[in-house]
């Protein structure tokens, strides 16, 4: 029988990000981005029923035996761990996400210094992409982690489910979790704008609702962030309006230019020395930018981001390239994750 407790710990011990148990394989360990096997003998139905009963509590058994997966976070073994149970092929699989029990610092994630600003703006919209699996949630828990030690404020989060859990220094914090607390984040968006808040996380910004509220409350003076599965500044924005009906959208880019503070996107790439580092594309809510939304030309917004620099701007690109040049990266990794593999053709001729 497999024993959750014990996998635990050597997933800790081995720097694995993610456990998946999926009966008739072993236990996988993600490590560094790459899975790589924990073991030789494989799992069986009556071990991943067991490993979801230790994790999963009654009330959330009972939604996945009716509706075939559930989402929760819990804390086993002295780890807090995100755990998505469900079913394939009638049979139970579990993907388990491991998460510090400490937020994590700017310093230690190394975030630009243009994003730790970010958490001192009074309002707007700031903007945190990615795919699943890019460090989104570690980016947002150390920018709160910031305000929480620096500022006196009223924070509210929306999650689905809570990942990092913050001890108040400073602020008021208020953690709630969709499904649990609250029924999904367009009600909890709308309900936190009534329980007095200065900065609102919203976990996930998918519907036409979740958006229109969350750029609402950025107007009328709160701090907001939220998270998109996005690639790329201009993908952002041009998402974000292509939610809303034809005849609602020049209105939205307008609103959206006036609150929109910040566009973080990000990777995850391995690092040579091992490990892997959080790669970042910024674009900062200048007027320039504001006016190119305004004016629906979010085509030439990777320019502006290019004339930025100064702003703290950064094509996600370039940032790769600079990664090559200081020896953290391989080329052959930045031009598998770049966005336009030939504006590497300088760093490959440097390394040629």
């Amino acid at each position: 029988m497999i024993d959750i407790q014990d996998l635990l710990t050597r997933a800790r011990a081995e720097n694995a990000s993610d456990i998946h148990l999926t009966a008739g394989l072993p236990p996988v360990f993600r490590i560094d981005g790459a899975l790589t096997d924990a073991g030789s003998e494989a799992l069986t139905e009556a071990d991943t029923d067991a490993a979801a009963s230790a994790l999963v509590s009654p009330k959330l058994m009972e939604e996945y035996l009716r509706v075939g997966e559930a989402d929760l976070a819990v804390t086993a073994g002295g780890s807090r761990i995100r755990v998505n149970v469900f079913r394939q092929q009638g049979r139970t699989s579990l993907a388990l996400r491991l998460l510090p029990l400490r937020v994590p610092t700017a310093g230690e994630l190394m975030l630009p210094e243009v994003l730790v600003e970010q958490a001192d703006k009074p309002r707007g919209l700031v903007l945190v992409t990615g795919p699943t699996g890019s460090g989104k949630s570690s980016t947002l828990a150390a920018l709160l982690g910031h305000i929480n030690s620096t500022a006196r404020r009223h924070l509210i989060t929306l999650e689905n489910p809570i990942e990092y859990v913050h001890t108040p220094e400073k602020c008021v914090i208020n953690q709630r979790e969709v499904g649990s607390d609250t029924g999904s984040f367009a009600a909890g968006l709308r309900a936190a704008l009534r329980q007095d808040p200065d900065v609102i996380l919203v976990g996930e910004m998918r519907d036409l609702e979740t958006m229109s509220t969350a750029i609402t409350a950025a107007e009328t003076g709160h701090l907001v962030f939220g998270t998109l599965h996005t690639k790329g500044a201009a993908n952002t924005i041009d998402r974000i309006v292509g939610a809303f009906p034809s005849d609602q959208q020049e209105q939205i880019r307008m609103q959206l230019a006036d609150v929109l503070e910040c566009v973080i996107g990000q990777t995850l790439l391995p690092r040579i020395s091992g490990g892997r580092r959080a790669v970042f594309e910024v674009m900062v809510g200048t007027p320039a930018v504001k006016s190119l939304i305004r004016q629906n030309k979010t085509y030439q917004l990777v320019t502006a981001i290019q004339t930025g620099r100064k702003q703290g701007m950064m094509l996600l690109d370039d940032a790769m390239a600079n990664l090559v040049r200081a020896g953290e990266i391989t080329l052959e990794t930045a031009m598998g994750a770049a966005n336009d593999p030939d504006s590497l053709a300088g760093v490959q001729r440097m390394k040629l």
